[in-house]
Parts: structure tokens; C-alpha cells; sequence
């Protein structure tokens, strides 16, 4: 078996198509000057500093801003309160659970504060009860029974409702 002829099969023409290369270059340097953004949308996308600094100073500027807002960060944070401070302001929350289920604890503590005081409201004594024991009035100067009844209902309930604040920590 003869072998073929290695430099007859192989191309050897260029790629590209043969142009001067000044010619290639000033067609593709006008077309990015054309499409060029300007100074405004460099500002925009922190490309180009807004600033009236010469540019030799716009580093040492820049540097001296850096400097300011750290400096002024780590002020910050020597100052702000202890966790227990927020707490103790109801700012932060007492629970140690999660951050993603806290919003769900706060939910579940109300509906069983509120499941409490439904259940306490159920038993309690009825205001006629209430009046024999001294612990509600009747209005002397009501003429009807139903202003009294009505007067007494009202001053049992801010009452009972105060008692519960007072046991519920302030709910």
C-alpha cells in the first residue's frame, strides 16, 4: 500500500480575508466609539466616580469616604444596646427559636392567650353573682333595672379585663 502524498491534502489558506489591518482596526474602532456609553451611565454603574476631584486625587478621596463610613459603622456598633436591653424594651423577642419560625410563635402564643382568656371568660360568675357577693354596685340612681344591669355589665368587664391584663403580663 503506497501512502498518499501528506502535502497535497493539507489547506493552507488564511482564515480571515486578507485586508490591510488599519482598515480592520478604524472600522472597529468607530464602531465601539459609535456604541459607546456615556459619562452620566458610567456615574450610574460606578464605572466612572461623580465626583469634581481631579482624577490624581479621586483615589485618596474615595479612600478618605471609605475610611469615613467604616469609621462611622464601627461608632455605631460600640453604641448599640446589648440584646438584652431590646428585649427588656420589647424591641427584639424573647424566643431563642429561629428567625424563619418566629413569626410563627408570636402567632401560636397569641391564639393560646386568646384560647386563655375565652376559657376564663366562659367561667366567670355572672354579674347578678357578683352583686351579692359586694364586689359589684347597683346604681342607686338608675330608675330602671336594665340601666343598672347594663352600667354593672360594663364595670365588670373593664374589671375582669384589667385582672386578665394584669395576669397575662400586660396583654
Amino acid at each position: 500500500m503506497a501512502s498518499p502524498d501528506r502535502s497535497s491534502s493539507i489547506d493552507e489558506t488564511t482564515i480571515t480575508p486578507v485586508r490591510p489591518a488599519s482598515h480592520v482596526r478604524q472600522n472597529s474602532l468607530e464602531k465601539h466609539l459609535q456604541h459607546r456609553p456615556d459619562p452620566q451611565e458610567l456615574k450610574d454603574r460606578h464605572i466612572l466616580l461623580d465626583t469634581n476631584a481631579a482624577p490624581a486625587l479621586q483615589a485618596a478621596a474615595q479612600e478618605l469616604e471609605r475610611q469615613r463610613a467604616t469609621d462611622s459603622l464601627k461608632k455605631g456598633l460600640e453604641n448599640r444596646p446589648h440584646r438584652e436591653d431590646l428585649v427588656e424594651r420589647n424591641i427584639l423577642p424573647t424566643s431563642t427559636a429561629a428567625p424563619g419560625i418566629q413569626a410563627n410563635a408570636r402567632e401560636l402564643e397569641k391564639h393560646m392567650r386568646a384560647d386563655s382568656l375565652n376559657e376564663k371568660i366562659s367561667h366567670r360568675p355572672k354579674p347578678e353573682e357578683l352583686i351579692k357577693e359586694g364586689i359589684l354596685q347597683e346604681d342607686p340612681t338608675s330608675p330602671d333595672k336594665e340601666t343598672t344591669q347594663a352600667a354593672n355589665d360594663k364595670l365588670y368587664e373593664e374589671r375582669i379585663e384589667e385582672e386578665y391584663a394584669k395576669r397575662e403580663g400586660g396583654a
